[in-house]
C-alpha cells in the first residue's frame, strides 16, 4: 500500500499525484475517524470494485477532521488550527486508520491536510480533479456523505453530476448498522456511578419518556454506526457498545513517561502515558483491556507501521492484559496537589517491564469501576488486586 501526504497551497489547490497513465481508479473519500464497521463496508466495496475492474483502490482521507477545523475557525476569528493543536475529540490517529486500511487491502491512501481554503472549493471542482488527475471512474460513498463548499455535494447532487457528465459512476453503500439513535448535540462526559459497564440511560423508557429526554438533552438523530455515537458511548464508559460499532477494541496510543512511580512501591507498577495521546480518551474510570508494547519510539515519534502491526497480533509476546486507570488519582491528589488527568496501565504479568521511551497501545475491553477515593494505600492495594483479577477474567473470556 502506498501512502501519500498532500497539503493544499494557499489557494486550496492540491497537487494530486499521477497514479498511472493507463490504469483507472475506484475512489472513496472521507475522514474515517474510528474506522468503524460502516467505514469498513465502504472501503471493502471500494477494494472489491477495484479488483473487478483491475483498477487502483484509492482512499482519500482528510486530517485534521473537517468539523474540528471549522469549529476552531468559528471560535478563533476564522483562523486555521495550528499544526501542533490537539483535536481531543478525534477517535483515532491517521496511523491507526492506515493500519486498518492496509488490512483491508487498499492500494493507495492519500492523506489530505484539510484547510479552510481547500474546503472552499466546490464539490464539482474537487471531483473534476479526481477524474482528471487520479483517473477516477468510480466513486464509492456512504449514503450520508457530503463534500465541497457549504456541504453542497450530497449523494443526490453527486449522482446528478455523474449522470450529466458520464465520466464517472457513483456507487452508494446503503445505510449500515441497526438504524438510528438520538444523542445530545453537545454531549458531556458522564462518570460511571457504580461497578461494571454503564447502561444506556434511555433503556426501558416509553416513547413519551424518550421524547421528553431527547428534548431536554437537545438530541439529534444519528446513525448507530457513526463516529459521533462511538464518541458519545466512550464519554459514558460504555466500552462494549462502542467496540461493537467499531468492530474492534477502542484504543489509544502514546509514549510512556515517568510518573510519580508510586505504583511500583506498592507492587503495581504502571505505564503512564504522556499528554500527547493518539485517540479519544474515555471518561474517567477503571477499565479492563490490553497493553501492547509498540517498541521504542522512532525519531519521528512512532514505531514503524509494519512492526507495530506485528506486535498488535493477539499471540504477540509484547501484549499483556492490563488494568487501566483514567483520572486524577483521587486517593493521593490532596497529598500531592496534582489534579492532572492521566492514563496509566498496569500490565498483569510476572515479568518486569521497562517501557520508558516506548510507545504503547492501550486497548479497552470493558469498564470495571468508577474512580474511587480510598482511605489509604492498603485499601488501594486491595482494590488494585481486585481490578487485576477482573481484568484477567474479562480478557480471558474474549481472547
Amino acid at each position: 500500500m502506498n501512502i501519500t501526504t498532500l497539503t493544499p497551497d494557499n489557494g486550496g489547490l492540491v497537487q494530486w499525484p499521477t497514479l498511472s497513465t493507463e490504469r483507472r481508479s475506484v475512489v472513496t473519500v472521507g475522514v474515517f475517524d474510528g474506522m468503524h464497521r460502516g467505514h469498513r463496508q465502504v472501503v471493502e466495496r471500494t477494494v472489491a470494485l477495484a479488483g473487478q475492474s483491475h483498477s487502483f483502490s484509492v482512499v482519500i482521507m482528510f486530517d485534521p477532521r473537517p468539523s474540528y477545523v471549522h469549529a476552531y475557525a468559528d471560535g478563533h476569528d476564522g483562523m486555521q488550527p495550528p499544526r501542533d493543536a490537539r483535536d481531543t475529540q478525534r477517535l483515532t490517529s491517521v496511523d491507526q486508520r492506515i493500519r486498518v486500511l492496509r488490512d483491508l487491502g487498499v492500494d493507495q491512501v492519500l492523506v489530505v491536510h484539510y484547510t479552510l481554503e481547500f474546503a472552499a472549493k466546490s464539490y464539482r471542482f474537487f471531483l473534476g480533479q479526481l477524474v482528471g488527475k487520479l483517473g477516477m471512474r468510480t466513486l464509492v460513498l456512504g449514503s450520508d456523505a457530503v463534500m465541497g463548499a457549504d456541504r453542497a455535494g450530497d449523494v443526490k447532487a453527486i449522482s446528478n453530476l455523474a449522470l450529466a457528465t458520464g465520466v464517472f459512476e457513483l456507487v452508494v453503500v446503503d445505510d449500515c448498522g441497526p438504524g438510528y439513535v438520538r444523542i445530545p448535540r453537545n454531549p458531556q462526559p458522564v462518570v460511571p456511578k457504580g461497578p461494571g459497564e454503564p447502561t444506556d440511560p434511555t433503556s426501558g423508557m416509553s416513547k413519551t419518556e424518550l421524547r421528553a429526554w431527547s428534548k431536554n438533552h437537545d438530541c439529534r438523530k444519528t446513525r448507530v454506526w457513526s463516529s459521533s455515537n462511538v464518541r458519545y458511548l466512550l464519554m459514558q464508559g460504555r466500552i462494549g457498545e462502542a467496540n461493537a460499532i467499531l468492530g474492534d477494541r477502542h484504543a489509544v496510543e502514546g509514549l510512556v513517561t515517568h510518573g510519580e512511580q508510586r505504583g511500583r512501591t506498592i507492587g503495581f507498577p504502571t505505564a503512564n502515558l504522556g499528554s500527547d495521546i493518539d485517540g479519544y480518551v474515555p471518561v474517567d474510570g477503571v477499565y479492563a483491556g490490553w497493553m501492547v508494547d509498540l517498541g521504542a519510539a522512532a525519531p519521528e515519534g512512532a514505531p514503524h507501521q509494519a512492526d507495530a502491526r506485528a506486535r498488535m497480533d493477539k499471540e504477540s509476546p509484547w501484549r499483556w492484559p492490563a488494568a487501566i486507570s483514567i483520572g486524577t488519582k483521587p486517593t493521593y491528589s490532596r497529598e500531592t496537589g496534582l489534579s492532572e488527568r492521566v492514563v496509566e496501565s498496569y500490565a498483569v504479568t510476572k515479568d518486569w517491564l521497562d517501557l520508558y521511551g516506548h510507545r504503547v497501545r492501550i486497548e479497552f475491553c470493558a469498564c470495571v469501576s468508577p474512580q474511587i477515593t480510598f482511605a489509604g494505600t492498603e485499601e488501594l492495594k486491595t482494590a488494585l488486586g481486585r481490578y487485576a483479577e477482573e481484568t484477567v477474567t474479562i480478557t480471558n473470556r474474549e481472547h
